[in-house]
């Protein structure tokens, strides 16, 4: 009876939880192609999609039931519970995956208004700041949140001090220490020859999907996106920012045109460096497959994870593991409520 009654309790807490995401995060979010009040209601209402998502997904002829929408997308999150957190939480995601993979080293941690550090229980903001000086670039982010939000490069250069590409004084860089919380502070990992090639001047991550298989039960790759800055996202290349996507070919690790998130616009060439996107293949494709699929494996509770890793010239580096993909990203080449992505989500009882 009790365990019923604890399975009731956290379904109710889910639904609750849910609706406050539906009017947070798809009523009253950011409408960033300006559709119109009808069309945008008619999104939000019936399906949960974003307005943003009725001219992405093309619902002025497109057929809206061929697509998740962002609601489903919130509702899946909820596929690898109980283990959902060790992912969403960014230190303890790392403190696993360093046993298996390479990950960016964490120096510093934010937490109730304390600096710590693996080394040392407590710092003050001034060791704090002589610990960016000698790494010359390091990454500041939330360690609870995700889309890139609140991500910044911290950096000292030539005896200056620098945020994102901006040079800046002691005293700001000192001001957002002491005036945020909950955050890391990470090595700023030196991406790989190919990767730098496709836009220098942010980092460019691949987001990579592995599933449990519903039908032989064994991991397998689902879907992989080459992401990519632009001069808008310094210096990450989240697509939520407005970054560039590119499709990989699963089988040959060759690169389709990029789009975006925030535009209609496709590109062959990176629309600020000119690089030629459209046909680039990734270096070393199988062997990346191969190493994602076997750390994939040492996670045998979680049904889906979405991998965010960098190419450097020595391997991959896991930025950052998710429970969850937002479906933006895999639906900019077709709708997948009836395709596998969809399947899945069936399976595992999201109502979609």
């Amino acid at each position: 009876m009790m365990e019923n009654f604890i399975k009731l309790s956290k379904r109710a807490i889910n639904k609750g939880k849910l609706a406050v995401i539906y009017l947070r995060r798809i009523i009253f979010v950011k409408n960033n192609f300006h559709v119109s009040l009808p069309h945008k209601l008619r999104a939000n209402l019936f399906g949960g999609y974003l307005a943003d998502q009725y001219v992405l997904y093309g619902f002025q002829h497109n057929d809206r039931r061929e697509y998740l929408s962002e609601y489903d997308w919130y509702r899946s999150r909820y596929i690898n519970e109980p283990f959902e957190f060790l992912l969403n939480n960014k230190i303890a995601c790392t403190q696993i995956l360093q046993q298996y993979i390479d990950v960016p080293k964490i120096f510093v941690i934010k937490h109730g208004g304390i600096f710590s550090s693996y080394e040392k229980a407590l710092l003050s903001v001034n060791e704090v700041l002589e610990i960016v000086k000698a790494n010359k670039r390091v990454f500041i982010k939330p360690y609870g949140k995700g889309k890139g939000t609140g991500v910044q490069r911290l950096g000292w250069e030539k005896g200056s001090w620098i945020i994102d590409d901006l040079l800046v004084h002691e005293a700001d860089i000192r001001r957002l220490l002491e005036e945020t919380d909950e955050w890391i502070i990470c090595q700023n990992v030196e991406q790989g020859e190919f990767s730098r090639g496709l836009y220098d001047r942010t980092a460019n991550t691949i987001r990579m999907i592995t599933v449990r298989d519903i039908h032989t039960q064994q991991f397998r790759i689902m879907f992989a996106v080459q992401r990519i800055g632009t001069s808008e996202t310094i210096p990450v290349d989240n697509g939520s920012r407005g970054g560039l996507v590119c499709n990989i070919d699963l089988e040959t690790g060759m690169l389709s045109e990029a789009r975006s998130l925030h535009s209609l616009e496709v590109h062959e060439c990176h629309p600020d460096s000119g690089t030629q996107l459209k046909g680039a293949v990734i270096p070393e494709w199988n062997r990346i497959k191969q190493q994602i699929l076997k750390v994939a494996a040492k996670f045998p509770y979680m049904y889906f994870i979405a991998w965010d890793l960098v190419l450097t010239d020595s391997g991959i580096c896991i930025i950052e593991a998710n429970a969850s993909s937002g479906v933006n990203i895999i639906q900019l080449w077709g709708g997948q409520r009836h395709g596998e992505l969809g399947d899945f989500y069936r399976y595992h009882g999201v109502n979609v």
